[in-house]
């Protein structure tokens, strides 16, 4: 969770004890922070809260009243606040926002043991124009991917109609395994660089310099087996560059025609 979600789940649980939710449970981008569900460009300038009502939603001050109904299984407690369950809350995230925003809350919940199928209903009974990038997403979506940088790159692909890579592809060398972010057949692989990747791979006794040495061993090992390797960063994605980077790769190796 980043500081602007710290903050805005701070702001969620005063909203959420004081008179102006009349105990009605967080939801939305709200109910996530408290979920930590991990989410790509959330709008956070308000605190979301849903009645269970049909009518009556309003926004005023910092607070997004929604008058949707609630099921008893809709709602669940986090930290002793009363939020919308993961499935509720990832639904009514991806209702909100693009393809790409979507695809990143479906594969995170799913990462955080979501039913599937009970998104699948909720989303079912949502007005068809502002479900259409949620129920565009939710089939894409896997609960292999690890963060949202690796989940925006794959919105990304799927976009384009590059082809789908395997998540997490092992590959074996000289008796080693190696797991990669993206694969592509024996031929190519893909590697999101985010800063959460080398915090993750950092060994006890380790510096970051030794991750970044450790992870260019790997990577001339995968090429002296005839692997390609391509990386990209979070900059890469914010400027739409990550296509026009893989397309040329999948073409010279027969993935995608030219």
């Amino acid at each position: 969770m980043d500081s602007l979600e710290k903050r805005h789940r701070l702001r969620a649980l005063a909203v959420a004890t004081s008179g102006p939710s009349d105990g009605h449970p967080l939801s939305h981008v709200s109910a996530a922070a408290l979920h930590e569900l991990p989410m790509l460009h959330p709008d956070l300038s308000l605190v979301h809260v849903t009645t269970g009502r049909a009518s009556g939603g309003s926004i005023r001050a910092h607070r997004h009243l929604h008058a949707a109904p609630l099921d008893i299984d809709e709602v669940v407690e986090v930290d002793d606040m009363r939020v919308t369950s993961i499935e509720r809350t990832a639904v009514d995230v991806a209702t909100m926002g693009s393809f790409d925003q979507a695809l990143v809350v479906f594969d995170a919940a799913l990462r955080m043991s979501a039913d599937r199928t009970v998104m699948a209903d909720l989303l079912a009974g949502r007005r068809r124009q502002s479900a259409r990038n949620a129920r565009r997403a939710l089939p894409f979506a896997d609960a292999a991917s690890e963060s949202v940088g690796e989940s925006w790159s794959r919105a990304q692909m799927i976009d384009a109609g590059l082809p789908t890579p395997t998540l997490q592809r092992e590959f074996t060398v000289d008796g080693q395994k190696y797991r990669c972010d993206f694969g592509w057949e024996e031929l190519l692989v893909g590697e999101f660089d985010g800063l959460h990747k080398y915090g993750r791979l950092r060994g006890a006794d380790e510096s970051a310099t030794d991750v970044v040495i450790r992870e260019k061993l790997r990577e001339d090992r995968l090429r002296a087996e005839g692997i390609t390797v391509v990386r990209w960063t979070w900059s890469t994605l914010e400027e739409r560059r990550l296509v026009p980077l893989l397309r040329p790769w999948l073409k010279k190796f027969g993935l995608l025609a030219a």
